[in-house]
């Protein structure tokens, strides 16, 4: 597995794509990049949004979510639905899992491993399934309860 990029990497890497798409690095963008390239939760629009009106007041919901779907449509970060409600966005696009809490919806990346021969069968599988279909990635979502849910729980 290639070595995990560190935040500060990954926002110049998304900056430069940004440049490179011929779209203005305005302060908006910048501000949006850097807050999910250092944020592990997978954030939503909206967390994104109250946090950085903060900073640029002026900015609009609009501004945020159009910058998340061209990043995503850039293949820069990922649009998740991994559990009922708006979508999260992962700057990470390197191959790993997730573990979703069922009671805060706290979402984490897991590494994942090569490529495995559980992953293989399942594709063979999908293949078996859905004649044509051509599987473009496999990912595991770990769903349970979270340390501080968990902690919570016990105190009750």
């Amino acid at each position: 597995m290639p070595p995990r990029l560190d935040p500060e990497t990954r926002v110049a890497a998304m900056l430069a794509h940004v440049r490179a798409s011929g779209l203005k690095l305005t302060p908006q963008r910048m501000a949006i990049v850097r807050e999910l390239a250092f944020d592990p939760t997978h954030p939503t629009a909206q967390e994104l949004f109250e946090r950085l009106r903060r900073t640029l007041p002026t900015m609009s919901f609009a501004t945020v979510y159009n910058t998340l779907d061209t990043l995503a449509s850039a293949g820069l970060c990922a649009a998740l639905s991994l559990s009922p409600g708006p979508a999260r966005f992962d700057a990470n696009m390197e191959p790993h899992h997730h573990a979703v809490c069922d009671r805060c919806g706290l979402v984490r990346d897991v590494p994942s491993g090569p490529d495995s021969e559980q992953a293989l069968a399942a594709t063979t599988a999908v293949g078996s399934a859905a004649p044509g279909f051509s599987v473009r990635s496999v990912e595991r979502i770990y769903r349970g309860v979270c340390e501080a849910c968990s902690r919570a729980a016990s105190e009750v």
